[in-house]
């Protein structure tokens, strides 16, 4: 073996054995890093706002302070142009008909109207519960089948059968993926009602967000653009919607909490709706460095390291506080990457392949940065050969597990479980099915397509005091002001994880073959290249 290669191997060992001390100074840089992402005078970074821009810019500086390339349209930059829409509430309104008689739902309260380019100003359709909703060839399950839905609307509990995989439930029950399944069924609206168990922001806070705007690409059109009524039922209200099918919510969530079949029955009522939208135009781009690679034949083949920068900026008041500053979310996985790139620089470590460290915009609007990104990237498309996403891996407590939602689909499932295990981590898949981790992030825009991808949160067993600790900071900071400045963190747990990171990255970009799906994984279908 050469030398050279002998050296990044003697590196990647021993960059996850650091003394404590050394842990918690990088740990303390990491923190710092983000002490700049979440200042208040960022504004919480909402897409294309002035603070989401100035953060941008301290983002691309320090790309180039580790000596990153850059990899954007405009410098380090990618500009990305969106359709932004908004509710006017005060001239908006839903409610359930039945038998002549109307009864009204309190935005806010009851129930919030989807938000989107194309819904209908004016609607009314009759309703039709169908369990999850969910058509998932590969176990038979098809919750629209023998169902006339043409021209109605489908009401549908969050979740799905227990015996499916997670990122397989969480593939079929994308935006993307419903929306197909809906079009082929002529259906024209949905509603959601939330299994409360799996909600990870209670209807009281949650409900705040439904006066934000929403986004769009707008140089592609909607997926879910036939649909021209959405919305969702607050679970506390959702026996206003149940109440002339002979069913209760009490019923229902008793049947899918127990993992068994949940019934399809007509709703003998009608949603009718007005909406008032307005929309606009804005621009906020993808932020891209570029590691180059040193193989005369690999260093064209690149790596991404993904986390986004956008967060949800000024919103509905909470406990005083205005500002979703988004330390955790995802300050915690910029400041990673950011932290990454300079490690790299600093030990000198030379990638045979290239390693592009991507801030992306707009996921909190759907993951719509990663998606521009994923289908006009700045390199060859076909040359990307995986994704590793820092979204949100809450270091609240040292790091005994981590959770890995893609871990049995790839390849890339060794790399982390190679670099875990040296630094005494164990690996966890999943455990959360009901939440479709797997879609929810910017790892899934490069998934479909084709590029196998990770995404990382610190882990935890069941009924422990970590679970306790994670559970609570999702209920009470997890998009909400709270998520800032002031809270506990584990800055060495943080750094160790980095280090975990960069040295996956390192297996990764120095390996003879590119990552792969594996033979029995459904996300194989979406696989481009050789």
């Amino acid at each position: 073996m050469p030398q050279t290669g002998r050296l990044i191997i003697a590196l990647s060992l021993i960059s996850t054995c650091l003394p404590a001390a050394d842990l918690a100074k990088q740990g303390d840089r990491w923190w710092s890093r983000i002490q700049v992402i979440a200042d208040d005078k960022m504004e919480g970074r909402n897409t294309g706002s002035p603070g989401y821009l100035r953060a941008a810019q301290y983002v691309a500086g320090e790309f180039e302070r580790a000596g990153l390339k850059p990899g954007g349209t405009s410098n380090y930059f990618q500009p990305v142009k969106f359709t932004v829409t908004q509710i006017v509430e005060k001239d908006s309104s839903l409610a359930v008909v039945k038998g002549g008689q109307v009864t009204p739902l309190v935005l806010g309260d009851d129930a919030a109207l989807g938000v989107r380019a194309g819904l209908a100003p004016q609607f009314e359709g009759e309703a039709v519960f169908c369990g999850y909703c969910l058509v998932i060839p590969e176990y038979k399950i098809d919750d629209l089948a023998g169902l006339d839905l043409k021209g109605k609307v489908v009401v549908y509990i969050s979740g799905g059968p227990p015996e499916v995989p997670s990122e397989l439930r969480a593939h079929y029950s994308s935006g993307g993926e419903r929306a197909a399944a809906f079009r082929r069924a002529g259906v024209v609206g949905s509603v959601t009602i939330a299994n409360p168990k799996s909600m990870d922001i209670p209807w009281e806070r949650s409900t705040l967000s439904r006066l934000s705007a929403t986004m769009g690409l707008a140089d592609s059109g909607d997926a879910q653009s036939q649909l021209i009524f959405s919305a969702r039922i607050n679970p506390a209200s959702a026996n206003k919607v149940l109440s002339a099918s002979g069913h209760t919510f009490e019923e229902l969530l008793a049947l899918a909490d127990a993992g068994k079949p949940v019934p399809h029955f007509p709703l003998n009522l009608t949603f009718r709706a007005t909406e008032t939208l307005a929309t606009s135009q804005v621009e906020s781009p993808n932020v891209v460095g570029i590691y180059p690679g040193s193989d005369p034949k690999l260093k064209d083949q690149y790596l991404v390291f993904s986390a986004h920068l956008d967060h949800l900026g000024i919103g509905g008041e909470i406990n005083g506080d205005s500002i979703y500053n988004g330390a955790m979310d995802d300050g915690s996985g910029i400041a990673s990457i950011l932290e990454i790139a300079a490690m790299l620089k600093e030990q000198k470590i030379k990638l045979r392949r290239s390693v592009i460290f991507m801030a992306a915009t707009a996921e909190e609007k759907g993951e719509l940065g990663s998606r521009y990104f994923a289908t006009h990237p700045t390199v060859p498309e076909k040359n990307i050969v995986a994704d590793l996403n820092l979204d949100m891996f809450l270091p609240l407590f040292p790091l005994k597990y981590l959770e890995v939602q893609g871990v049995n689909e790839s390849t890339l499932g060794t790399d982390i479980r190679e670099s875990a295990k040296k630094a005494g981590v164990i690996i966890q898949s999943d455990k959360e099915p009901d939440r479709n981790l797997f879609i929810r992030s910017d790892q899934y825009s490069y998934v479909q397509q084709g590029v196998p991808a990770l995404a990382f949160k610190f882990g935890y067993e069941l009924g422990s005091p970590e679970e306790k600790i994670a559970l609570a900071w999702r209920r009470d900071r997890y998009h909400a002001p709270s998520d800032d400045l002031n809270q506990p963190v584990d800055k060495a747990a943080a750094a160790l994880f980095n280090r975990i990171l960069m040295d996956t990255g390192i297996r990764v970009a120095n390996a003879p073959d590119r990552p792969h799906w594996l033979e029995n994984s459904f996300f194989k279908r979406f696989e481009k290249r050789s």
